[in-house]
């Protein structure tokens, strides 16, 4: 049940991420003259942002380091990134696909690679641990000022 509702978590939070990233896609695409390319990356990134800070926080409630886990995390849209935005631009530039289908296709995908990612190889062995962690911090800190 503790998975499934860190699952519920997680969905909400991505739900919340694709609505900045489609907002931002759809300001970027209505506003701008640019390509898909850089609307698609502009909009990636302010979702990423978004849903690494809250699903680190309030899914996984990880005290892990947090610049250990970006960089996991980076490693992770090293590989989507660019896969994404260079199909994405040859589906919507070259076969004219729609480019919202397009945008769409790739956070379905992002959604439920990125949950298994940051589930298992971000935050796997530092899930939960939040609380402890800020639990030995004031106990350390105590123990400094009884010094």
């Amino acid at each position: 049940m503790k998975e499934f509702l860190r699952f519920v978590k997680f969905a909400l939070f991505s739900i919340s991420a694709g609505l900045i990233q489609i907002g931002s896609f759809t300001l970027l695409t209505k506003l701008t003259p640019w390509s898909y390319w850089p609307c698609y990356l502009i909009s990636l990134v302010l979702s990423v942002l978004w849903n690494f800070t809250f699903n680190r926080k309030f899914t996984f409630r990880s005290a892990a380091n947090v610049p250990v886990a970006m960089i996991k995390v980076m490693l992770y849209y090293a590989v989507f990134t660019p896969v994404t935005t260079i199909l994405g631009n040859y589906l919507v530039e070259t076969l004219m696909w729609n480019e919202f289908l397009v945008t769409a296709m790739s956070m379905i995908l992002n959604f439920v690679t990125e949950f298994l990612y940051q589930r298992y190889f971000v935050f796997g062995k530092n899930i939960d641990n939040a609380k402890n962690a800020k639990k030995n911090k004031d106990n350390l800190n105590n123990f400094e000022i009884e010094q």
